[in-house]
């Protein structure tokens, strides 16, 4: 839980950068053995490398899947949301290094991945800085094999042990302090009928117990039944909920 004694601080390496839209840094995990560079946060670089091998597309712009030395990476590029999305496309307030998106979700993400927790592997994040705006981008490690709980619905029914696995996944997660800001379909990756991961940690944050568990699974289920209604043959239902539900608490 937050405040418990952490275990072996982790490494991250930081090199001051200067790109196309001002000036930043890239933090990267010192722990992945990559060789990692500013390129890397630009689609251009890989598209011109032929290196895209696949894209997911949310509310929040396409992100790339790309590859380097046979190994996967995401790259996801911050993008706002809700109402704010329709006059401000990716800038964010300035607000000091340690406040910007990117490398705050990377250090979640680097505490969770070595604590056991089902997450992508973070491997490096950047921002640029101009006047009193920034922008940020994310890399992670994909996860092979897996699809989110919206695609997977899309495709046909999932088994109630599914469900049960989804519940037990978002228990650990709650036990561990974790407040997903934005728990929905497309977050949840499944591998195989049993094995389930979370992505997108943006503004997630470690607390104590409370009402934000019960929001999170809230929020949750709008998601499940906003994909329903968009359904002419139902996949999910009340049954699927309690079987979710009951693993959960």
């Amino acid at each position: 839980m937050p405040g418990a004694a952490e275990s072996t601080p982790l490494k991250l390496l930081r090199t001051a950068v200067r790109g196309a839209n001002g000036q930043g840094a890239l933090h990267a995990n010192a722990a992945v053995d990559a060789d990692i560079s500013l390129q890397w946060f630009e689609p251009r670089y890989w598209l011109t490398r032929d290196a895209v091998v696949g894209r997911r597309g949310g509310r929040r712009g396409v992100v790339l899947v790309v590859e380097d030395a046979g190994h996967r990476y995401v790259l996801r590029h911050y993008r706002r949301g809700g109402l704010a999305a329709r006059f401000i496309h990716d800038d964010y307030l300035w607000l000091g290094e340690s406040r910007t998106r990117s490398l705050a979700e990377l250090q979640l993400l680097m505490r969770m991945h070595a604590d056991g927790l089902p997450v992508p592997r973070p491997v490096a994040a950047r921002y640029e800085q101009s006047g009193l705006a920034y922008r940020a981008d994310l890399i992670t490690e994909y996860i092979p094999e897996t699809e989110t709980l919206a695609d997977r619905l899309a495709a046909g029914d999932l088994g109630l042990s599914t469900w049960k696995a989804i519940g037990r996944c978002i228990r650990r997660f709650h036990d561990y302090g974790l407040c997903h800001a934005d728990l929905n379909a497309h977050n949840i990756l499944l591998r195989g009928e049993e094995e389930v991961f979370l992505i997108d940690f943006d503004r997630g944050s470690r607390r104590g117990p409370g009402l934000w568990r019960d929001a999170n699974i809230a929020r949750l289920r709008r998601s499940l039944d906003a994909l329903e209604d968009k359904r002419s043959q139902p996949r999910f239902g009340e049954t699927e909920w309690q079987v979710l539900l009951a693993a959960w608490f």
